[in-house]
């Protein structure tokens, strides 16, 4: 087991996350926050927040997608697919999404999320926040327009975050 990043690393990470999700949105007027079930989450919770203290006042409308039913492996995996809560109270009609997810590995994942988003209207863009782009093991032409760090990594290795609010620590590790 290899670390990656720290607790320290990771909170520096996700304040530079915001900061450039700020630069390129300004007052989010037209800009929604969506976090990918499940662990997606808990990043998505934590640049809400740290955007909230960017800018105090300004109301950025932030959702929870499940992508369970959108899987292309839901009907083919002999393992139970158990769904969590998809939470968009508002229309992303015309609205500029930011997918949020922790790690990018064969896009999949985020293909599923952007089929299911498509129910909830059609957004004007869609962008991708990702803590972890394992970027040569793409499947899907999927590329993130944000990025905490790249891994350059074997099918073999597998890169796991850990997050306090599941796993009691914060710490991004590399498995073999």
């Amino acid at each position: 087991m290899k670390s990656l990043f720290t607790q320290q690393h990771l909170q520096i990470t996700i304040e530079r996350l915001a900061h450039q999700l700020l630069e390129n949105h300004l007052d989010f007027s037209d800009t929604v926050l969506i976090g990918m079930q499940p662990r997606g989450v808990f990043l998505s919770d934590r640049i809400h927040q740290k955007l909230k203290e960017l800018i105090p006042g300004v109301s950025i409308p932030y959702g929870m997608l499940d992508i369970t039913f959108y899987r292309d492996d839901f009907n083919t995996s002999p393992e139970l697919h158990i769904a969590k809560e998809t939470q968009i109270n508002f229309s992303l009609e015309n609205k500029k999404v930011v997918l949020i997810d922790d790690v990018l590995y064969t896009g999949r994942t985020i293909r599923a999320g952007l089929d299911a988003l498509l129910d909830f209207g059609r957004p004007e863009s869609v962008e991708l926040l990702v803590l972890i782009d394992r970027r040569f093991s793409r499947e899907l032409p999927i590329q993130p327009d944000y990025v905490g760090m790249t891994v350059d990594s074997v099918a073999a290795q597998k890169v796991k975050v850990l997050w306090k609010e599941k796993d009691k620590k914060d710490e991004v590790v590399m498995l073999d």
